[in-house]
């Protein structure tokens, strides 16, 4: 955009001055101060000094906006450089989160097999007392029947 702007101020210049080439080739009397110049076309100096303003403006303005471009293209790096350290900070709180889970299950586990294990235990226990009754009652009901028939 700068760059359309740059050539549409040139060319306009350049059809200034040859639209006007006899005003600005009209000798001048030039004073500046510690020399005086006779029959100076001052208008083709104003005009060319006006056109080599606009060219340092124009690189002064490419300057700041590569400036520019170099700050966003180092902060994106500092950006993603932050964003890689926050993911291998979460990989690692995933990672933590991951073995305390690991953890709790498996005392979760081995306690459910100490009480899963107590429980069997008890219903083992439960199971051969009622085993024992059931022959006590048998032996009971066989005497008995020992007894009547014989």
């Amino acid at each position: 955009m700068r760059t359309i702007v740059l050539i549409i101020i040139v060319v306009l210049a350049v059809l200034f001055a040859i639209l006007n080439r006899h005003a600005l080739m009209f000798g001048h009397t030039l004073n500046l101060g510690f020399a005086t110049y006779q029959n100076v076309p001052l208008g083709l100096i104003l005009l060319l000094t006006a056109l080599v303003l606009a060219l340092v403006f124009y690189f002064w303005a490419g300057v700041a906006g590569l400036r520019a471009q170099a700050d966003s293209a180092r902060l994106l790096r500092d950006m993603e450089a932050l964003r890689v350290n926050l993911d291998s900070q979460e990989s690692s709180r995933f990672a933590q989160l991951q073995s305390y889970i690991d953890q709790r299950f498996n005392a979760l586990g081995s306690g459910a097999a100490t009480a899963g294990h107590a429980e069997l235990d008890t219903l083992n226990a439960r199971i051969d007392a009622l085993q024992r009754d059931m022959n006590v009652q048998l032996a009971q009901i066989d005497d008995y029947l020992k007894r009547r028939l014989g």
